[in-house]
């Protein structure tokens, strides 16, 4: 079950212990701690913090109230959740319901670790993949109980069993999903007839996929670690694939990269972000040539290159989070960026899983991922390898 994680400053128990997913840095100090406690008043209008049974990778929108979460550790069962967002959040008059705590309206087992999730929309069908294996697990949530179960487990081909899928759900009338592991080995499966297309000809390339993003029915976009984007339209002959070189970078650079929806107007629509925290805007019809490269002051580079994240804010327009270097989220506003070469610094900065995690450890947890609320404008969901998950609505600094 969810428990509430009060602020630091209430006594509660001590968060597991997470092995893997925390940097070092120095221990915080009181003073610095007290600073935050208080500049958070002015900061953010809202803040709450929960304890999940486990750390989690994934946090996917059901609606405007409802997230789903799912456990990431390994040689352990991790639950899958199905959260309602705390009401007091979600009411129109906040001052009248007390009520601030998340709620599990659905949950869940699965025997391996989460990395991935997806809702299939208008459905009640949930795919999930991860370590060690290449399989999807399709989830089906259940109308009459709390339950989320599993209902198919679709094998994927060998050449890919060394390293799980990414997936993303097609726009299309029956259920279907896109996913792969490297460029050179994408897939639709219709989940209705659990038939796997290959999508031969999109490339050649064996590179390996950090993400994989649906932008209509028929188009879809993927980025390479090594920075190669690859524009396909699925009505196009195999081999029309738009793509664009590696990145150029030190060495290991890994990258990761999100489309903003087009509905937000002109402008550069594609964000690529290197794990040494270097961002890239494109725009979609060259994507080539980046329209702006800037670099974001980042304490170290990205000790894990899954947790890297950048997402564009639906409801503010040119606004951007970027997350997996150390224990904060970022929040930029690109429509102030020059072209080129600047640095440039962060217009919000959430430092609440530095500082609310109730312990004085030297290795701080590491944010595992980030999501912005589909409807409110500067809401946004955090999670970190403490197990710890923070729902905040920041203040503009301008503003406040």
């Amino acid at each position: 079950m969810v428990r509430p994680r009060p602020c630091a400053y209430h006594q509660r128990d001590p968060p597991p212990s997470i092995p893997t997913g925390s940097f070092p840095e120095t221990a915080k100090s009181m003073d610095e701690e007290a600073d935050w406690l208080v500049d958070s008043l002015r900061l953010y209008q809202d803040l709450h913090a929960f304890e999940l049974p486990g750390p989690t990778r994934v946090l996917e929108w059901t609606d405007n109230q409802g997230v789903y979460v799912a456990g990431c550790e390994s040689q352990k069962r991790n639950e899958v959740l199905h959260l309602l967002l705390p009401p007091k959040l979600c009411a129109e008059n906040q001052s009248l319901c007390p009520e601030r705590d998340f709620r599990v309206k659905h949950g869940g087992f699965s025997d391996k670790p989460v990395y991935n999730l997806k809702h299939v929309p208008e459905t009640r069908l949930l795919v999930t993949s991860g370590p060690p294996s290449s399989s999807l697990q399709v989830w089906q949530v259940a109308e009459d109980s709390d339950l989320i179960k599993t209902v198919i487990t679709i094998a994927l081909p060998e050449a890919e069993s060394s390293r799980w899928p990414k997936i993303a759900v097609l726009v299309s009338k029956v259920p279907q999903v896109l996913h792969g592991a490297r460029a050179s080995g994408l897939h639709i499966t219709d989940l209705e007839c659990q038939k796997t297309f290959n999508m031969s000809g999109v490339s050649d390339h064996e590179e390996e996929i950090s993400s994989l993003q649906v932008l209509d029915a028929d188009t879809f976009i993927f980025c390479c670690a090594s920075g190669r984007l690859g524009l396909v339209d699925i009505r196009q002959k195999p081999g029309d694939c738009k793509k664009t070189i590696p990145n150029s970078g030190p060495g290991g650079e890994q990258w990761c990269a999100e489309v903003q929806s087009r509905e937000k107007g002109p402008g550069p629509t594609v964000a690529s972000l290197s794990s040494t925290g270097q961002l890239q805007l494109r725009d979609l019809r060259d994507l080539d040539h980046p329209v702006t490269t800037v670099q974001c002051p980042v304490s170290v580079p990205s000790p894990d290159r899954e947790l890297l994240r950048v997402s564009w804010a639906p409801s503010l327009a040119g606004c951007l989070a970027i997350s997996g270097f150390d224990g904060t989220v970022q929040i930029y506003d690109t429509t102030s960026w020059e072209r080129n070469g600047s640095h440039i610094e962060p217009l919000f900065i959430h430092k609440g899983h530095l500082f609310m995690d109730g312990t004085k450890e030297d290795t701080l947890p590491l944010v595992t991922t980030h999501s912005w609320h589909p409807s409110k404008p500067r809401t946004l969901l955090s999670a970190a390898a403490d197990a710890s998950l923070h729902v905040w609505d920041w203040m503009d600094p301008c503003n406040s």
